[in-house]
């Protein structure tokens, strides 16, 4: 039998979303490139500053979903975490639209059609990951011994 749930360190949260972002530009800066037609440096430039921009906001938004999942007693439905990464991808919308319209020389509309692209690429890739993270987490360094 498995004890409680152990509270995520610094560290664990910096892995968590380090690793979540280093499989995402693999995936991502290609398939951004061959459909949106700039150029595969350009693409990796873009993915890999908004990965940093992620990796940042990922830390603090999820510290900040997980105050609210104690303070409200909720768990993670599915529901939830589709509301979850929604809010998350909002948040880096509104900071990665100036970077790109800047990096590509495009307008405010390329920037947003492009963004939300990788958005339609994010989402299902945030919630298969942070389900996939929860489920490994949970049966194999996520809890704290059963006292006896």
């Amino acid at each position: 039998m498995t004890g409680q749930e152990k509270n995520k360190t610094v560290l664990e949260r910096f892995l968590h979303a380090l690793v979540f972002e280093v499989l995402a530009i693999g995936l991502s800066a290609p398939l951004a490139a061959l459909l949106s037609g700039h150029s595969m440096t350009d693409m990796g430039v873009v993915t890999v500053v908004i990965a940093v921009m992620a990796l940042i906001w990922n830390m603090v938004y999820n510290a900040l979903f997980d105050r609210f999942l104690a303070a409200t007693g909720k768990s993670k439905t599915l529901v939830l975490r589709i509301w979850h990464s929604i809010g998350f991808e909002l948040g880096l919308l509104f900071m990665a639209i100036p970077f790109v319209m800047w990096r590509l020389n495009i307008g405010l509309w390329e920037a947003l059609v492009l963004d939300i692209g990788l958005i339609l690429f994010y989402l299902p890739y945030a919630y298969i990951y942070n389900l996939a993270y929860d489920t490994l987490r949970s049966r194999y360094w996520g809890r704290q011994p059963q006292e006896c």
